[in-house]
């Protein structure tokens, strides 16, 4: 009887703390440095209806058979996203998007830019799955 008691305990103390812990990291959002524009939130949602995220990556997080583009508006100038955008590769198609919907995508780019860094081959590889940066 006395074993079940402290079972009994131990859940209940388990329960309480994954829901103050839970709704501690719902409440406290981490605040945006930098908001995004009307055009760069329109092209987060192209983002998402193309499913980029099959196979380009944000923070090292995405597909792999393209590459990480958290940062690629650093690297890239706008006409080159552009015609990457227009034309495709060997491996991404051609979306047929519209000026405007490449627009969007750049603007969507350039904030990713201003949201941090990531270089996915300066990513450490825990053994539980997580990652973190040197």
């Amino acid at each position: 009887m006395q074993s079940f008691r402290v079972k009994l305990i131990v859940l209940v103390v388990l329960t309480l703390a994954f829901l103050a812990y839970s709704f501690l990291l719902y409440t406290s959002a981490p605040k945006e440095k930098v908001h995004a524009s009307p055009l760069a939130l329109e092209g987060k949602m192209i983002w998402q209806q193309k499913n980029c995220q099959a196979c380009h990556q944000f923070y090292g997080l995405g597909g792999h058979l393209g590459p990480d583009l958290t940062n690629v508006s650093a690297k890239l100038p706008d006409v080159s996203i552009r015609a990457f955008l227009t034309s495709g590769t060997n491996i991404m198609p051609d979306f047929h998007l519209t000026e405007h919907e490449k627009d969007a995508l750049v603007a969507f780019l350039k904030y990713t830019n201003t949201t941090g860094t990531a270089d996915p081959k300066s990513f450490i590889q825990h053994p539980d799955g997580t990652i973190s940066q040197k």
